[in-house]
């Protein structure tokens, strides 16, 4: 995101000198990523080492880091594991912030850069890897469980009175609106179709695995010496496979929408079913969810200062071709 969490730059350094030893020389924003709930920067320190640091709202983020640990502890060397603070512990937490700190690694994320025909092999075995990993039962009790919750279809249904009504709000929001309205049909068929989809599913006994949730272009990291890495580990799930490879071919934030590259991944994910009715529900519930998040970001609160824009222009890209939704209801 464009707009910083509102934690102060020197307490960010303090810490990382108090808690880590890292003796910073320079603290830069970087604005990326679209949770609206965290901020990172890039860390230079005095000893010539450089560090990525992620500030997150809350203090309840150490499923993922443990989720992280178990993989790299399995040898799956794409994992970057945390920098541990001075008492040995994978994140520190300052005021209502956990900060997690990992090393700096130069390169691009799967929505800058490609991945090449090895890339896409490479990633397709890792996620088997994660797929296949036994999870131990003191991890399964924190990870959360798919239940195909109503929650963000619910949020959606909600803003249908605010699209039909006077339009009132500031330029982003009045934009949104005008779009809202214009693809109404769609977003009705989207919201219905995941429902239709998850009352199927509900009914359905299907194999938990664990997933990533979130495993798009943006959360691939592409070393300068080629290596891939999946980051983002701030929401795993207990699920069925189809979580994670809905991405394959998904087309979020129109990329990873090519036969070929769809190809090459299950070359190296190895043979395997796809439930097609499992896939179909996480990409139109995706594409809700995001509604949902969007929506109620833009039209109901006038916060966000210059995220807003990115967040708007984010909700207009799921519609283009090619796009999620183009995908999600073209073969669904």
């Amino acid at each position: 995101m464009l707009v910083k969490q509102p934690i102060s730059e020197k307490l960010i350094i303090d810490c990382l000198n108090t808690n880590y030893n890292i003796k910073v020389i320079r603290l830069t924003f970087l604005p990326l990523g679209a949770d609206m709930n965290a901020s990172v920067y890039k860390v230079e320190a005095h000893d010539q080492s450089s560090y990525f640091v992620k500030i997150k709202l809350g203090s309840h983020h150490d499923i993922g880091i443990a989720v992280v640990g178990l993989l790299h502890d399995a040898g799956i060397q794409q994992i970057i594991p945390p920098v541990k603070t001075t008492h040995s512990q994978p994140t520190q937490y300052i005021d209502d912030f956990t900060i997690i700190v990992y090393p700096f690694i130069e390169g691009q994320n799967g929505f800058s850069r490609p991945l090449t025909d090895e890339q896409w092999l490479t990633f397709g075995k890792v996620l088997r890897q994660v797929h296949e990993i036994d999870v131990p039962s003191s991890i399964q009790q924190e990870v959360r469980r798919e239940a195909y919750s109503p929650k963000w279809r619910e949020i959606v249904r909600s803003l249908y009175t605010h699209i039909e009504a006077e339009p009132i709000g500031d330029e982003i929001a009045l934009q949104l609106l005008a779009f809202m309205r214009e693809n109404t049909l769609t977003i009705h068929h989207l919201v219905d179709r995941s429902e239709q989809l998850a009352k199927i599913l509900q009914n359905e006994s299907s194999k938990f695995v664990l997933c990533h949730s979130d495993i798009h272009g943006g959360n691939i990291l592409i070393g300068n010496n080629n290596t891939i890495y999946i980051v983002d580990w701030d929401d795993p799930i207990m699920a069925p496979k189809e979580r994670d490879l809905m991405f394959i071919g998904g087309g979020v934030a129109n990329v990873w929408n090519k036969p070929h590259e769809e190809a090459l991944f299950y070359k190296g994910y190895g043979k395997t079913e796809i439930n097609m009715t499992i896939l179909a529900y996480y990409r139109h519930e995706r594409i809700v969810e995001d509604i949902a998040s969007y929506g109620q970001a833009l039209l109901l609160t006038m916060t966000g200062g210059e995220n807003r824009l990115e967040m708007y222009k984010h909700f207009l890209a799921m519609f283009e071709k090619n796009g999620v939704v183009d995908i999600a209801t073209r073969d669904f």
